[in-house]
């Protein structure tokens, strides 16, 4: 079978591809072999100007050739390095050999051609690599997506801020509160799950085979290159450096982020199975296209798919982020290679995330609220007001407060007459009384809309 949307393994590459844009040139096998081409190129100029007697600095259009190499770098550069691959059998050795033949009629980079991977070993390259897709993958997709979601539910909150709300803990009526407020704790939650994701330092290191420099100062003793390391890691590549590792940078910066982005997924799984709750008990309607088709036997139906979607796929997303997180750090002495082949899932890992935003947006999009479901709800929900009342009792010292209403109202339907009898005969003074007696479950909301306004 030829590869294809209907014969791709994974629905990233079948199903869902046309969601999968903008992740697939960043996390791809052509994403890594791109940002191994920026790396080796940053390193080579970074050399040129390292003071060493036998590589001058380049001129500006040596500099500008090279830089154009990595700003314009295509799908057919990446199969050419795919097929000298099939001769080397050794990826990285693949990228140094194309930028190589690159230097083909260009005296100045030809004489300097031994530079190219100078004291490099594979994983000085790779690890400053992940390093640069995550960064594009986090300030690109990932935190847009998450925006987007965060900026349609503080939207919600808002304009939900005073629509009242019964509230069910333990899966029973309890204090009521606003939709607007219960949208808010979502978002609060969010935020700062988004600033523990944006705030992740992404760490990368380039000291040689075991991370003493051996190589570097065996050609070159007098140079600190530890000082030079800091400067192309961090001045020219934009990642943080990490100055203690074995010959791989041990990845746990890599645990935090993906941690970071499971912590949020999971705050989402939370509030897209509230969301199929609330859809389930009639308080929100789901606009629908025409054309759609809800159940293929029932045509009333109008599923609440793209809530299930998501969930679906926050769950795949931090099934491999946690493999990830946990299996990345762990390294037999002073390395081995089971890293290597499960890094090439971040795309995997981070694109079922994505997934996830993009379907949970879709279904927020379709939301509209439905008061008459809301109001009936509450009002079918009397006993909810035992807990004013009885704390206005505790206020006034009256006997046996928690007491007499749980007499009252517990395992019973209690009416609104019910309550408003019992109310009449309390020792209350009477501005109290009216007070509690002009309540009802759907202005026991306390703080809940200036909360959710605030947010």
């Amino acid at each position: 079978m030829n590869l294809s949307a209907l014969t791709a393994l994974s629905p990233l590459d079948g199903r869902y591809a046309s969601r999968m844009g903008t992740l697939r040139p960043l996390l791809s096998e052509f994403g890594l072999m791109h940002r191994r081409v920026q790396v080796e190129i940053e390193w080579f100029i970074a050399l040129s100007d390292a003071g060493l007697a036998e590589f001058k600095p380049l001129s500006d259009a040596s500099r500008s050739f090279l830089r154009g190499l990595v700003s314009q770098f295509s799908e057919t550069d990446a199969q050419a390095i795919k097929d000298i691959e099939k001769t080397t059998n050794h990826d990285v050795k693949a990228v140094e050999y194309w930028i190589k033949q690159q230097f083909a009629g260009k005296d100045e980079l030809q004489a300097a051609g031994e530079f190219v991977h100078f004291a490099c070993t594979s994983e000085d390259i790779n690890n400053t690599s992940h390093g640069l897709m995550l960064k594009a993958a986090r300030e690109q997709v990932i935190l847009p997506a998450l925006d987007k979601v965060i900026a349609k539910l503080t939207e919600m909150a808002q304009a939900m801020a005073a629509a009242p709300m019964l509230s069910r803990t333990h899966g029973q009526t309890a204090s009521p509160t606003t939709v607007g407020k219960e949208i808010a704790n979502v978002v609060a939650r969010l935020r700062r799950a988004r600033t523990v994701i944006a705030d992740v330092k992404l760490l990368a290191k380039m000291n040689g085979a075991v991370g003493n420099y051996n190589a570097h100062l065996s050609a070159y003793p007098d140079i600190d290159w530890e000082a030079f390391s800091q400067l192309v890691i961090e001045q020219q590549l934009g990642l943080s450096f990490n100055p203690y590792t074995i010959q791989i940078e041990p990845h746990d910066y890599m645990a935090e982020l993906f941690d970071a982005v499971t912590r949020a997924n999971t705050i989402l799984i939370d509030w897209s199975r509230d969301v199929w709750g609330y859809v389930s008990l009639g308080y929100f309607k789901q606009r629908t296209k025409a054309g759609e088709i809800g159940s293929s036997t029932m045509p009333h139906k109008v599923n609440p798919i793209d809530f299930e979607n998501a969930e679906g796929n926050f769950g795949l997303a931090n099934a491999v982020l946690t493999h990830l997180s946990q299996k990345l750090p762990i390294s037999r002495w002073q390395r081995d290679l089971t890293d290597s082949t499960v890094l090439r899932n971040m795309g995997v890992a981070l694109g079922y995330a994505l997934l996830g935003y993009d379907s949970l947006s879709k279904g927020l999009d379709k939301l509209e609220l439905n008061p008459a479901a809301l109001e009936a709800d509450l009002d079918a929900a009397w006993e909810v007001l035992a807990e004013p009342i009885q704390t206005v009792m505790r206020r006034y010292a009256l006997p046996n407060p928690y007491e007499r209403l749980k007499e009252l109202t517990r395992g019973k339907a209690i009416t609104a007459e019910a309550i408003r009898e019992f109310v009449q005969g309390l020792e209350l003074p009477e501005a109290e009384k009216q007070r509690l007696l002009a309540m009802s479950p759907a202005t026991y909301t306390g703080k809940a809309e200036a909360l959710a306004r605030r947010i």
